[in-house]
Parts: C-alpha cells; sequence; structure tokens
C-alpha cells in the first residue's frame, strides 16, 4: 500500500487529500481540506501543513493545477506560485510529485468515481476499451480525451477544444453571436464564450437586450449586487421560479451545452463513455433532464443514430479532481 497526497490547486483555494492505492485504484484515507492559496508563498508550507493535521507522511504526490503545465512545471494563472515537481519532491521529502492540469485531474478522475457520484443521462452500449470523452463547463469550458491502456492504467490528453468555434444552430444562437461581434467586439466567438459561467451571463443580456425578453423586477434589483454570482442566481431562477427570461437563458445555454458534447462525442466516438463534468452541471440537473440536452446531443442529422451507443453521465462529485491526482500518482 502506497500512501498518496493529492491536490487539487487553484488561485482561490488549495484543497489536499490523503489516499492509499488498492488492486483497484485508491481509497480515501483523509476527508479533503481546503487551505487559502493567496495566504501562503508557496506550496510547501500547506502541504507541510496538512500532513501535520492528518499525522501522516505519504511516499507520492500529485497536484492538478489550475494553469498550463509542461515538463512538470507550472506558473499559476491567478497566483504567483512556480511550481516544479523535482522541487516539491525535494522539499517535501517525498519520492515523486507529479503535475498535471487541473482538467487532465478530472479525465483521470472519472474512471475512479463510484456509482453514487455519477447520475445517468444514456445508458448506451458501454465498451471497457473505448476511448472516453470528458467535458466540463465552469469558469471555462474544458474537454479532453482519456485512454485506456489496460490494467487498470489510463493516459489522458487534455485539449483546447472549448476554444473552437461557435457555430449558432437556430435564431436565438443567431442573434448571440451577433450579440457577441458587436456588443462585446470580438471578431472570433468559440464555444467557451456561450457554453461557460460568463456564457450565462452574456446569454441572459442577449436575451434581454436582443429578443426583447422583459426582466423581471426582482432580478434587476437583485443583479445590482455586486457580489452576487448572476449566473448561478439565473439558472436558480430558472428552476425555481416563473421567470422567462432566466428560463430562456437556460434553455439556450443547456441546448448549446448538449450540442457541443454531441459534437464532442462525434470527433472521438467514446464508447467508453461521455462524462459532463465541471462546476456547472450537477447544479442545474433538473434543466439537464429536461431534455433540451439531450436532444442537441443527438441532432446530428444522418449520423445521429451513432450517438446512441455512447453511454453519457454527468459527475456529481465536486471530489472528482482529487480523486484524479491521486489515480495519476498511483500509475507511477
Amino acid at each position: 500500500m502506497t500512501l498518496i497526497i493529492a491536490g487539487d490547486i487553484g488561485g482561490t483555494n488549495t484543497r489536499l487529500q490523503l489516499f492509499h492505492t488498492t488492486p483497484n485504484g485508491v481509497e480515501a484515507e483523509s476527508p479533503p481540506y481546503s487551505y487559502p492559496s493567496q495566504n501562503y508563498p508557496d506550496l510547501v508550507p500547506i502541504v507541510e501543513e496538512f500532513c501535520q493535521r492528518v499525522g501522516k507522511c505519504s511516499q507520492r504526490a500529485c497536484f492538478a493545477i489550475a494553469g498550463p503545465v509542461e515538463n512538470n512545471r507550472c506558473t499559476l494563472t491567478n497566483l504567483h506560485w512556480q511550481l516544479e515537481g523535482d522541487r516539491l519532491a525535494q522539499e517535501l521529502h517525498l519520492e515523486a510529485v507529479t503535475l498535471i492540469n487541473d482538467f487532465a485531474g478530472i479525465g483521470y478522475g472519472v474512471v475512479g468515481l463510484k456509482p453514487e457520484d455519477l447520475h445517468c443521462l444514456q445508458a448506451g452500449q458501454p465498451d471497457p476499451l473505448g476511448p472516453i470523452a470528458v467535458i466540463g463547463a465552469g469558469t471555462g469550458l474544458g474537454e479532453a480525451v482519456v485512454i485506456p491502456q489496460g490494467k487498470g492504467q489510463y493516459r489522458v490528453f487534455p485539449t483546447e477544444g472549448g476554444h473552437t468555434d461557435f457555430a449558432p444552430r437556430n435564431p436565438t444562437e443567431t442573434a448571440l453571436l451577433d450579440y457577441f461581434k458587436t456588443e462585446k467586439k470580438l471578431k472570433r466567438v468559440s464555444v467557451e464564450r456561450v457554453v461557460s459561467g460568463m456564457g450565462i451571463v452574456d446569454i441572459y443580456h442577449c436575451c434581454r437586450d436582443r429578443l426583447a425578453i422583459p426582466e423581471s423586477p426582482a432580478m434587476a434589483v437583485q443583479r445590482q449586487n455586486p457580489g452576487i454570482d448572476l449566473a448561478a442566481l439565473i439558472a436558480q431562477l430558472a428552476f425555481s421560479t416563473n421567470d422567462p427570461l432566466c428560463q430562456a437563458t437556460m434553455n439556450c445555454f443547456v441546448s448549446a451545452y448538449g450540442a457541443e458534447a454531441g459534437n464532442l462525442a462525434l470527433k472521438l466516438l467514446p464508447y467508453g463513455g461521455l462524462f459532463i463534468a465541471g462546476g456547472i452541471a450537477a447544479k442545474i440537473l433538473p434543466l439537464i433532464e429536461q431534455g433540451e440536452f439531450m436532444a442537441a446531443y443527438r441532432d446530428k442529422g444522418r449520423v445521429s443514430a451513432v450517438l446512441d451507443r455512447v453511454p453519457i453521465q454527468v459527475v456529481l462529485s465536486g471530489d472528482v479532481g482529487l480523486v484524479g491526482a491521486a489515480l495519476c500518482a498511483a500509475q507511477g
């Protein structure tokens, strides 16, 4: 049995959890603990504090980081940390430290989730040797492919698929594309501009200003709060009230999300599974289940039938990145 420190490292919070290896993967040895990243000059003192807290030392560590990772090195996008795996291993007295991109961590993590961490949208016809696709809308839009290597081993390839071109499919999306080009002065509009938290807000403004769907008086007051998470509020009101503008916004978002999931599935034919991850899907599961998501996913003309074989799961667990980091470290 090998002890592993798994980390999910962001500009706001650093989350750490201790795991141990098993014949079938990894199991949690401790609960996850969160630390405010800005309060520390580097990752090392956080890990040292964590080890004192759990009262155990590990042999390996893997940290999934919100930033580009190259040659086991990373400069965090929203934090003045420069991390190097070899330096961290030396200062923390570990055998090895692996750094991976945070969405790569999700890619590793989906294969280690338990049934209760997932919600099935389509059973499909699973192929254990088939490729696995992961798509996740949150602050941005991440996409990755996971390739089984046999004997419980996987390789994860993060992509920049969220930055492919947004192609409108109906009058609402055509108006949205024009809104981005004229109001936002964008020469090019990516899918991420629509299928993300920031996309929800822009869809709302477009539906209000271009499609003349009236804003409710209550929403007009609430969105003036400088601390409000407008995207979360729009989503909440879409399924908890009869707010037409919020409902139109989320219908457009969910449909565009499903369409992009279908596009990814066509490119990869992920008969090993398509996982809907990210910070939004689990929170709007009632909207996803209403049917717009799967209708857009399947709306691929004469090749629609090939997508019926793809198993589709929504990731419910917020710890998928930690599980993925542990599994990556366990692979050695």
